[in-house]
């Protein structure tokens, strides 16, 4: 009896260590670092604009909060757009952010080190071409031999490029001028420009003002955003990956769920009505998720940019996504 209970302990001991095991592993190698006494691991995530759900999760102090059982610091940085994000992360200054389609593209074409780990939405209501409300300019044709401001290599870049396509045009038809957002708003506002091509939440707080009219574009345009993980940060620390991509899941699904709520985060940051913030997110929700329309919508910027010589050869973008991150995300409770 006594050999009995004593083997029937045995094996509970080797289970509850099992299970021990198993939830040390949960924190990987970044774990073992805080055994030695190791400096903590920092992970420098960068805000690309402030209307995502990562914003939400700064404000919401949800990174840190997941990250508090990893010997983790974060570091947070911020750009207007995705170009100059992605000239940080070349240098490891970015390890964990978001991107455009059109910096994406272009990152991708010039072989920089990162992954796509997952969708940020369709992009199906990102970007519009702006007219000034009192000019003549009413159609795309008109657009021939005016100035067009517009961010390069930006998902507004792309969208300029594709729907010029639609009326024969090419961005050498138009005097086309590098902006950034704020500077773009400025010159529009002094009308500087006759057209300026931005994403939300800047167009739609123009034709709400009543100062900008928006051209029509027969085709439907995607623009799918994703989220991206630096090649090397992702190789050495991927459960951290994967615990990025989960607190980002939360954060959608909360502005999914208390839009007025996002929406009052938004507006207090970017000081933009709150009706016209919400009318935005709830138009382009987001989603994690690839779907064939969002990937054969990429891959056609993809070959649209290759033909007019933005990069130097199509690829297939599908062959650039890793899921594995996602997945296991989505499958962790």
């Amino acid at each position: 009896m006594k050999n009995h209970t004593y083997k029937t302990w045995v094996w509970v001991v080797i289970a509850v260590a099992g299970i021990l095991a198993g939830c040390q592993s949960s924190a990987g190698e970044v774990n073992e670092q805080n055994d030695r006494g190791d400096a903590p691991v920092q992970v420098n995530i960068a805000l690309n604009g402030k209307l995502s759900p990562l914003f939400l999760a700064q404000q919401k102090g949800w990174f840190e909060e997941e990250f508090e059982d990893f010997n983790v610091e974060v570091a947070w940085s911020e750009f207007p757009s995705g170009p100059p994000l992605l000239e940080s992360l070349a240098s490891n200054r970015v390890d964990l952010s978001l991107l455009g389609d059109g910096a994406l593209i272009a990152g991708i074409d010039k072989q920089l080190p990162f992954e796509v780990i997952a969708q940020t939405s369709d992009g199906g209501a990102n970007s519009r071409i702006l007219v000034q409300k009192d000019g003549n300019i009413k159609k795309l044709d008109d657009l021939k031999g005016k100035t067009v401001g517009v961010a390069s290599g930006t998902t507004a870049h792309v969208y300029l490029i594709k729907a010029l396509k639609t009326s024969g045009l090419t961005t050498d038809d138009v005097k086309m001028i590098n902006l950034q957002p704020d500077d773009g708003q400025a010159a529009f506002e002094s009308k500087k420009l006759d057209a300026w091509v931005i994403w939300n939440p800047y167009y739609l707080h123009n034709v709400e003002k009543g100062t900008a009219s928006v051209i029509e574009v027969d085709e439907n345009i995607l623009a799918p955003g994703a989220i991206i993980a630096r090649t090397g940060f992702a190789e050495e620390h991927p459960k951290l990956v994967e615990t990025y991509v989960k607190v980002y899941q939360k954060a959608a699904d909360w502005q999914i769920h208390h839009p007025d709520e996002a929406a009052e985060l938004y507006a207090k940051e970017t000081n933009m009505p709150k009706e016209t913030i919400k009318k935005m997110i709830t138009a382009d929700q987001p989603n994690l998720f690839f779907t064939e329309e969002s990937i054969n919508a990429q891959q056609e910027s993809i070959n649209t940019l290759a033909d007019v010589g933005y990069i130097k050869e199509s690829f297939r973008f599908k062959e650039h996504i890793h899921n594995e991150y996602l997945d296991a995300a989505v499958k962790e409770p």
